[in-house]
């Protein structure tokens, strides 16, 4: 089958909705809506932000924003929440600016340009969102360390990112399904050692999208994906009569996902905390 390339999709989309707030809007729906991942993560962060948030004013870094999908949703369900986002690519960063103007203004929302392998943000936040951005970064255990070293004492952090069964998807070719990775994804025991060495106590290690969440995204993201990579934009007016089809069949398998002790799965997340004395060395390995 070859290599997917999320990227130039991604892109198309971000042009396309930029200068739109209706449109961004819609876009988030959709992304919430197909994306299992962000079915997990915004279960995950409503409990962690209703118990910061019941203690007053708390400090949420998202690190590696992208379209701001998730700055979103914590700037919507928390008051308490003061959120600074970062990513490395300009134009996601300019567009989440654009959007975000209200809260910027506020002081409830910073953006920055930022790599996250030079961070060196020192105890700020309570909480730290990196959803499928180390997959990306070859040096990942420095980018952990960065983030853990941005922590308070006794805050977490909460990352997302295809597991190493992911590698499946490449249906045997050498090269990874998703083409911009720097590798295929974690097991439970590498994130498990990446974040102790760290210096995270670890919360909770967990496989998403198993069996039936997988063929959910197989279905409703796989395939419209190598649709558009091969015949472009001109896709979605296919994907207008395969959705209403195939979407209600999806979204009940997204659900059971959620609720499933997964033993194996396509994704993972891992939560940790950094408490006191588990200070782990910020830079090499």
């Amino acid at each position: 089958m070859g290599k997917i390339s999320y990227d130039p999709i991604k892109d198309r989309f971000a042009r396309l909705i930029r200068n739109s707030r209706s449109l961004r809007r819609v876009f988030y729906f959709l992304l919430d809506l197909f994306f299992l991942r962000s079915w997990h993560i915004r279960r995950l962060l409503r409990r962690a932000g209703k118990r910061l948030d019941e203690q007053g004013e708390w400090a949420v870094l998202d690190a590696g924003c992208g379209f701001g999908q998730y700055d979103r949703f914590i700037l919507a369900q928390f008051e308490n929440a003061r959120l600074v986002s970062v990513d490395i690519k300009t134009a996601y960063i300019d567009a989440c600016r654009n959007y975000f103007e209200a809260e910027i203004a506020s002081g409830s929302a910073r953006f920055g340009i930022e790599d996250l392998v030079e961070m060196e943000k020192e105890n700020q936040f309570d909480l730290i969102l990196c959803v499928d951005v180390l997959e990306h970064i070859e040096n990942d255990l420095t980018v952990i360390r960065n983030l853990v070293h941005a922590l308070k004492p006794g805050g977490q952090l909460l990352m997302h990112s295809p597991s190493h069964l992911s590698e499946a998807d490449s249906g045997g070719d050498e090269e990874s399904f998703v083409g911009e990775h720097a590798r295929p994804g974690y097991s439970k025991k590498d994130i498990s050692e990446k974040y102790r060495k760290a210096g995270l106590s670890i919360d909770r290690v967990h496989y998403t999208y198993g069996p039936v969440g997988h063929l959910s995204w197989v279905i409703s993201v796989k395939y419209p994906l190598i649709l558009l990579n091969r015949i472009g934009m001109a896709g979605l007016l296919l994907l207008v009569v395969y959705y209403p089809i195939v979407l209600p069949g999806c979204l009940l398998m997204n659900l059971a996902d959620l609720y499933t002790a997964n033993r194996k799965g396509h994704g993972i997340y891992a939560l940790g905390t950094h408490l006191p004395g588990q200070t782990g060395a910020k830079n090499g390995s």
